[in-house]
């Protein structure tokens, strides 16, 4: 019996102090219903024993995070889900806590409120209220409960500040609760645990504020928590109100820009994701080096880094001509555009990514990849979707050289463009899973992992065309040092030969370079400066850019004319960049046509062009405007497998009708209303302005 006893395991060991953890918080609760009969000392007794079995709940929860399943002495069955029950478990109980502790800071404020005595810690006690329900609370309840906390405001050098303290306009010292990158000119950045002080709390949520290295900007007041002041502590000198010019201006000069309401949600959103991913880290569904995707929110915030966005043309500065479309009268076509980087990138495999636990359902495995140079993305944010089997999920895979019906987004042949002089540019590549929480239904994306490839070495020449396996880090592109799953690590020994076999486990990303073709660079140095893609597409962006020049240089009527212009290819071509289904369609659909064709008519530039146009309307043209094709959403299965089937069936009535023209006057076939944008291209409008990443 002692020597089992002596083989119990961490797991078992963190269990059984989760179990006499929450007898002790029902023990807490039975004391708690007799409330009524209880005095002040006895509740402030029960205050002080919450407080302390929520340190103790807490301990338990990070010591449960950091076990792992090579650290038992002996096999335990069902280990992941046992760990991620006890996870979530744990997270109740520290909620239940925390509600605790409110209630008996409420009672007691209520309390000293009906006397008109004042409290010394008042202060302190308001303080741990507001950091609990920063940490609970919907955005929508907070004026509430801070209404509720007015009445603590009283202390004992001025007791006329109730409305300051409870709507925390009297409070400085704020700690931060997570990272925060500036996403305008004039935000502070910040790394989760950092001390802050206010110097202005806007209406708007955005608070001026400053560092301890005494630089100054707008943060989101929803990444703040009160700061503790110990009992008779103040604030530095330096650090005083009185020291401190409340400006509207950043120290290097710039205005500080307005927030709207799209930028607003998306840092609510990102609050949301980050406390997801707490909660997913702590019961083990996800290692510790995950965090929620940089480029996926990126991707949602605007069109600026988005394929279509690149596609169109470049004005100059002037405005008054195109920077990267240029016409060729020798040639009767646009102008060749050589670039300081045109290459080709294939995705070979990911090895070693962690898999997720069960309280999650993947629904997507992918990479994103885009120009680099450490601090600003340069290019638009281009996605390749991963191929895994359940026998080996730790090995995603791509598909190198897509033909025929396979999708473009399986694609791993990546085509690179750019004529940035940034020394430092390079690919970065962030790994990445779309999830669904089984127990909440709600959806996220987190980062699996990133690598980062330098392009040009310290002279300044290309770096070889070869193969590189990639070492993923964990975190944020702006995080160093950060392990995708450190366990790895731990498990390392002394021992040269482990050391490399753990080396190898470590998640890793295999690419591949490759030099272009005489072929390739010629279609390469027709495509804007600035652009990555799949090269399974790469000839039907040719044909757009060439319709583009004939309209734009070849067929206006004078330069200074900025009318709209009647050509729904060009109208409508750059959408297909964002639904890849229907590039496939456009893709299928033309690989039909030219399999018709003669030798001397695919020879023939103009004749080509026409034949393109034909298929266009024929095919994808329709689909934009139909009611009955469901909305383009990523990572849905059914809305996906939905809008396969009609697309299919769609070209297969268009081959037997000979064209689109009967669909489109069909009955049966509805559209959305019509509107000028399907047909009238305004370059003006969707020409990019004076591009800051060339």
């Amino acid at each position: 019996m002692t020597g089992r006893r002596g083989r119990t395991g961490p797991l078992q060991s963190a269990l059984r102090r989760g179990r006499e953890l929450r007898e002790q918080v029902n023990a807490l609760l039975q004391e708690s219903k007799e409330e009524g009969a209880l005095d002040s000392g006895k509740k402030q007794s029960l205050s002080q024993r919450c407080l302390e079995l929520k340190k103790s709940v807490d301990e338990n929860i990070s010591a449960l995070q950091n076990l792992k399943k090579s650290d038992e002495p002996a096999p335990v069955g069902n280990y992941n889900q046992r760990k991620e029950e006890e996870g979530e478990k744990l997270l109740m109980l520290s909620e239940q806590l925390d509600k605790l502790t409110v209630i008996f800071s409420r009672e007691d404020v209520t309390k000293d409120s009906s006397i008109n005595t004042k409290r010394k810690d008042s202060p302190k006690t308001l303080q741990e209220n507001e950091e609990s329900e920063e940490e609970e609370e919907e955005e929508e309840d907070d004026d509430d409960e801070e209404e509720s906390t007015q009445d603590d405001g009283d202390d004992e050098e001025d007791g006329e500040d109730e409305d300051k303290l409870g709507d925390d306009s009297a409070i400085k010292i704020f700690i931060t609760l997570g990272d925060f990158s500036a996403q305008q000119e004039g935000d502070l950045t910040f790394k989760k645990g950092e001390v802050l002080l206010i110097l202005e709390k806007k209406p708007d949520g955005w608070w001026l504020a400053k560092n301890s290295k005494g630089e100054r900007g707008l943060v989101p007041k929803t990444y703040l928590m009160v700061k503790d002041v110990e009992e008779g502590q103040e604030p530095s000198e330096e650090e005083t109100e009185e020291d401190i010019e409340v400006t509207d201006e950043t120290e290097g000069g710039a205005n500080i820009l307005k927030r709207t309401d799209s930028h607003w949600s998306a840092v609510k959103k990102a609050i949301t994701e980050n406390n997801t991913l707490d909660a997913l880290t702590t019961m083990g569904a996800v290692p510790a080096g995950f965090r929620p995707s940089t480029l996926a929110q990126l991707l949602e915030e605007g069109v600026q880094f988005r394929a279509s966005y690149f596609l169109q043309p470049e004005l100059t500065p002037s405005n008054l001509s195109f920077r990267d479309l240029v016409w060729n009268p020798v040639n009767g076509t646009i102008q060749s555009r050589p670039t300081r980087l045109s290459l080709i990138v294939t995705l070979w495999n990911c090895k070693g990514i962690p898999f997720p636990g069960m309280s999650i359902q993947v629904l997507s495995r992918h990479v994103r990849l885009c120009l680099f140079d450490g601090n600003r993305i340069l290019s638009n944010i281009h996605t390749v979707r991963a191929t895994w089997q359940p026998k080996n999920p730790k090995t995603w895979t791509f598909s190198p050289r897509v033909t025929g019906i396979l999708p473009c987004l399986l694609d791993g042949d990546c085509f690179i463009r750019s004529n940035s002089p940034s020394p430092d540019i390079g690919i970065l590549f962030e790994l990445g899973i779309t999830y669904i929480r089984n127990s909440t239904g709600e959806r996220g994306e987190l980062s699996c992992g990133w690598a980062f490839l330098k392009l040009f070495d310290s002279s300044g020449l290309p770096v070889s065309s070869k193969t590189y396996e990639l070492l993923l880090n964990g975190g944020t592109p702006y995080e160093k040092g950060v392990e995708v799953d450190p366990s790895i690590l731990r498990r390392a020994s002394g021992s040269v030969f482990h050391n490399m076999i753990t080396l190898r486990k470590q998640p890793q990303l295999l690419v591949k370079l490759r030099s272009l073709s005489t072929n390739s660079r010629a279609i390469l140095n027709l495509l804007p400066e600035v652009l990555i893609g799949s090269m399974s597409y790469i000839h039907l962006l040719l044909f757009y850019r060439q319709i583009l020049g004939d309209v734009l240089l070849r067929d206006r009527p004078n330069m200074q004319n900025a009318d709209l212009i009647g050509n729904p290819v060009l109208a409508t071509f750059p959408k297909l960049m964002e639904q890849p289904d229907l590039m496939d369609a456009l893709r299928s659909a033309w690989a039909e046509k030219e399999s018709t064709l003669k030798r001397s008519e695919k020879r023939d530039r103009e004749f080509l062009k026409s034949v393109f146009v034909l298929v266009y309307h024929d095919s994808v043209f329709p689909l934009l405007q139909s009611v009955f094709l469901p909305e383009y959403k990523w990572a849905e299965e059914e809305s996906e497998g939905t809008r396969w089937r009609m697309i299919a069936d769609f070209l297969k009535k268009n081959r037997e009708r000979d064209g689109a023209l009967s669909s489109l006057l069909s009955s049966e076939g509805l559209h959305k209303a019509f509107d000028v944008a399907e047909t009238a291209y305004d370059f003006l409008g969707e020409a990019r302005k004076n591009n800051p990443f060339v």
